[in-house]
Order: structure tokens, then C-alpha cells, then sequence
């Protein structure tokens, strides 16, 4: 649809760069390449964790669940979102981490959008 319009499926273009959809890691003249913003399409199978968890975060974030069960980690509080539309905002510098308790589906936006943050695998 040209440089200025792009229609997709999330769950289809999450596959081919580790869920995110929006973000500095697009290719420069992509309408999803974005310094300010990322948008990741999480789909998580019972018991998925974050390999390791995220410190000195520069970023701040909010989670929406789509579907399932998705416990986020922090220092001292853990919160479970349990029902579609629940979510969860943390400002930057709060480490956290995550699991899946069920299979889940997860919205995650991030801003702004900073190059170095991702895990190896």
C-alpha cells in the first residue's frame, strides 16, 4: 500500500523478528521503523519465562493482555493479569521480569525506542 500505509497480521510479522512489530530495529524508510515507540505481539505457550531479568531499564513499558494468564515481576510485588483488556505500566528504571502461567497472548509497548536491549536467543 505504498511508503505511508501498512496492513499486516501480528501474529505473522511478530514471527520474523521476535514479536516486535514497531521500533528502531525496522529497517530506516519502513513505516514501522520508529525511534520513539516499540510495539511487540508476545505469544507465549504455560510456563514461558524471560531468560533473564531486564535492570537499569531506560524505557518505560505498558502490557495489555490479549489472552491467558501473564504474571510480570518486580522487585518486591509481583501482578497477574488474568482478564482480556487487563495491563500493566512501569517506568523506567524498575527491573522486572515475567511468566506465562497459561498459554497468553501479550500487547507490549515500549518508549522510546533504544537500540541494545535484546536478550541472546
Amino acid at each position: 500500500m505504498g511508503d505511508r500505509i501498512y496492513v499486516g497480521k501480528a501474529a505473522d510479522d511478530a514471527a520474523g523478528d521476535r514479536g516486535w512489530l514497531l521500533g528502531h530495529f525496522k529497517t530506516p524508510g519502513d513505516i514501522r521503523h520508529s525511534a520513539d515507540v516499540e510495539i511487540k505481539w508476545g505469544v507465549h505457550r504455560k510456563g514461558d519465562r524471560r531468560a533473564d531479568w531486564a535492570r537499569g531499564e531506560r524505557r518505560t513499558a505498558l502490557l495489555v493482555l490479549i489472552s491467558g494468564r501473564f504474571r510480570l515481576e518486580f522487585p518486591g510485588e509481583d501482578v497477574v493479569l488474568t482478564e482480556q483488556g487487563d495491563y500493566c505500566v512501569w517506568a523506567r528504571g524498575v527491573d522486572h521480569s515475567w511468566e506465562a502461567e497459561e498459554e497468553s497472548v501479550v500487547m507490549t509497548v515500549r518508549w522510546p525506542s533504544i537500540p541494545g536491549y535484546a536478550l541472546p536467543g
